[in-house]
């Protein structure tokens, strides 16, 4: 049975009414000990997988093996083979589009279609070998992050392995920091939420060198200071300055996301819609904390969209730049209304675009997408077309008209990343790019909590299709 509304807050609660809730929620009692042995766990399982198929035979392509080129390969020592296995399974993880990831923190952008792909992972990798060399733990070439086309990339895959899942492992606290944030301590609610983002269908995916996994924790806590900012406005003894400096961090963290990943843009929305909403009160009778609101919006807005335009203008400064003239014709984005090197490279080298992937040999693409896509979809409206101060994905209502617009905001987000999905990206995609959205891991831990069967069915199709997908990726077989 559905429970009713109006449930009390703990603070409220009597004495043996805790007590009883705390026998029944121990593992909620250190949430953080939780999420970290689950992590493990999930990884464990994940990284078997992977040993076994890569014990099984070769990939399907070789380009990760070249790419992570093994030095030690012509070595007959029990060291030299115990090495070749371990770099020889760390190359499979570079499958697929992280073997760009790996190479571009090698030696730099140097391809065209390369810049389909974020510069933020490349640079945090290349930051991460430069300060090991620093410090004595790498040598020559390994550190400096500036080899030449071919060589051993193993440290780039290596380090890019630890990068994306130590991320993981930290967008799951910060997400449950933000489910306590958002939903008044609902410490249930917010814990079965994390647990949820680590065992995504995005599986390998997340464990992978890819950016996926560092755009959801810049995402959350955008949000999570998005919406300590939300509890500012509510505290009347603050000054309204601290409650604009978190919309401004806000902003450079979704920034950060979008120099990842590109969908990150649509952190973007929270910002637009706060600010529609306080435009009127510019006519007030005192206009000055509006302006000021508004300028905290514009500047962190401003920054969210930075993520993607200071890459794309470095790309236009080496292609397009007549400062000195190569005798070389400027390529066809540089003579565009909105020159944009990612649009270009997306349409003419992996021929995205609207209704692209609309072809008969993509419908086995389009079914494996559809219950991430139907999570989304459905999560999101009904989020969307809830009334009040209580959201349907949750059984408490948010303390603020504030904080139901950052909710709606994260509804929205995910919605038109549904839509996105199936009309402009390779929609396959979908099952990893949305572990970064928050709103549908609570419209899910909310329906487990409430017991309701279509819960269960989707965490168990996110454990199969993790599993099954994991296998088919160090093997570099397809979905990817």
């Amino acid at each position: 049975m559905k429970p009713s509304g109006g449930r009390p807050d703990a603070l409220a609660s009597s004495s043996k009414t805790k007590s009883n809730t705390k026998k029944k929620t121990n593992y909620s009692n250190s949430p953080h000990r939780t999420l970290i042995a689950a992590f493990v766990v999930w990884k464990l399982f994940l990284f078997a997988i992977a040993a076994g198929s890569y014990a099984v035979g070769d990939a399907y392509d070789t380009s990760a093996s070249l790419a992570v080129r093994n030095k030690y390969a012509s070595g007959s020592s029990s060291s030299s083979q115990l090495n070749l296995l371990g770099r020889g399974l760390i190359a499979r993880f570079a499958s697929w589009d992280a073997v760009y990831f790996v190479s571009i923190a090698r030696r730099g952008y140097r391809f065209e279609q390369e810049w389909a792909f974020g510069s933020a992972l490349p640079l945090v990798i290349r930051g991460i070998l430069r300060g090991l060399s620093n410090v004595g733990l790498l040598g020559g070439d390994e550190g400096r992050g500036g080899g030449g086309e071919v060589g051993d990339g193993s440290p780039e895959a290596l380090v890019g392995v630890a990068v994306a899942n130590g991320a993981h492992l930290l967008s799951a606290l910060v997400l449950y920091r933000l489910g306590l944030q958002v939903w008044r301590g609902d410490r249930k609610l917010a814990l079965v939420a994390a647990l949820l983002h680590l065992v995504s269908p995005g599986g390998l995916f997340l464990s992978a060198p890819y950016a996926e996994t560092a755009c959801s924790l810049f995402t959350f806590l955008g949000y999570l200071l998005f919406a300590r900012s939300c509890a500012r406005e509510q505290e009347q003894a603050q000054a309204p300055l601290l409650r604009d400096v978190y919309v401004v961090l806000a902003g450079v963290s979704f920034g950060l996301a979008t120099a990842f990943r590109s969908n990150a843009l649509l952190n973007g929305i929270p910002f637009a819609w706060e600010a529609l909403q306080h435009l009127p009160k510019l006519l007030s009778r005192r206009p000055s904390d509006t302006v000021w609101r508004l300028l905290a919006l514009g500047v962190g807005g401003a920054s969210v969209a930075a993520g993607s335009v200071i890459p794309q203008f470095v790309a236009y400064q080496r292609y397009c730049s007549l400062s000195e003239p190569s005798g070389v014709d400027p390529r066809p984005w540089c003579e565009a209304r909105l020159p944009s090197i990612y649009t270009f490279v997306q349409q003419h080298y992996w021929n995205t675009g609207f209704l692209r992937y609309w072809n008969v040999p993509n419908i086995p693409l389009f079914l494996l997408a559809a219950p991430m896509l139907a999570v989304l979809a459905k999560s999101g409206i009904d989020q969307l077309l809830s009334t009040g101060h209580r959201p349907f994905v949750a059984e408490k209502s948010v303390e603020s008209s504030r904080l139901l617009t950052l909710v709606n905001s994260a509804a929205a987000a995910q919605v038109l990343l549904a839509v996105l999905a199936v009309t402009t990206y390779h929609v396959q995609i979908i099952t990893r790019i949305a572990s970064g959205y928050p709103l549908w891991y609570w419209w899910l831990a909310n329906q487990l909590i409430r017991g309701e069967k279509l819960g269960s069915r989707i965490v168990m199709f996110m454990i199969i299709y993790a599993s099954i997908q994991g296998a088919l990726f160090v093997s570099f077989l397809p979905p990817a």
